[in-house]
């Protein structure tokens, strides 16, 4: 009995372990997604004020100031309710319009009844920014980019769709850069795996009507109750 009483303790103690080495490393996974975005919106910060646009440099910075707070308060949590995340690319996005000004046009197209469905907290933003590095900003004339996201059975779709030239479609960075999933993908992939192993997929591709489509399919799951009022 003593010796299964241990046997049963170095199980628990090993499981224990397993458990928050997934999680460190998770976190360490998450915080590597977002550092792009942090240095484009200090350089857009520069440009108005040096153009003397301060109204504007001051809005971008309280925008800022709050994703960074979101980032950090939720610093913690491996997944969010669809509803939060997607008030995070929009606040994202409003200071990316900032810098693109007419050149970036947004739409965010959610079905309500997946507003409280558990999502991975930042799993769309490093989308939303290989779409714009890559869809948006290596074109001069205006672009589209729109998130989506729907319940098909159980499962839960989110897509990350621009117009710009595809993969293999256009020619210089915006054709070849497209190419090349990046190590924004490479983590979000992996913390999908991470999470919900093969029940996940995450599909980069040629859309049908043109441009580069990103698929994430998730398993349907409703947050907890106390998350559902968060915002």
């Amino acid at each position: 009995m003593e010796h299964h009483r241990r046997f049963r303790e170095r199980e628990l103690t090993a499981s224990q372990l397993e458990t928050q080495l997934v999680q460190a490393d998770l976190q360490a996974l998450k915080m590597q997604l977002h550092p792009h975005f942090l240095f484009n919106a200090l350089h857009t910060i520069g440009s108005l004020v040096r153009r003397g646009d301060r109204d504007t440099a001051v809005r971008v910075v309280a925008g800022l100031g709050d994703l960074l707070r979101r980032v950090l308060d939720s610093a913690a949590q491996q997944e969010v309710p669809l509803k939060q995340e997607l008030e995070f690319i929009r606040n994202y996005l409003d200071i990316e319009q900032v810098r693109f000004r007419d050149r970036l046009k947004v739409a965010i197209n959610a079905d309500p009844d997946v507003l409280d469905a558990k999502v991975p907290h930042l799993i769309l933003q490093p989308l939303v920014e290989n779409a714009i590095r890559h869809g948006i900003a290596p074109h001069l004339s205006a672009g589209y980019l729109m998130v989506g996201a729907r319940r098909v059975d159980d499962q839960l779709q989110l897509v990350v769709r621009d117009d710009g030239p595809g993969i293999g479609n256009g020619e210089g960075e915006g054709g070849v850069a497209a190419a090349r999933p990046g190590i924004g993908l490479s983590n979000t992939r992996a913390r999908l795996t991470r999470l919900y192993g093969a029940d996940c997929e995450l599909e980069v591709g040629n859309a049908p009507d043109g441009g580069l489509e990103a698929r994430i399919v998730l398993p349907f799951h409703l947050a907890h109750a106390e998350w559902q009022g968060e915002t």
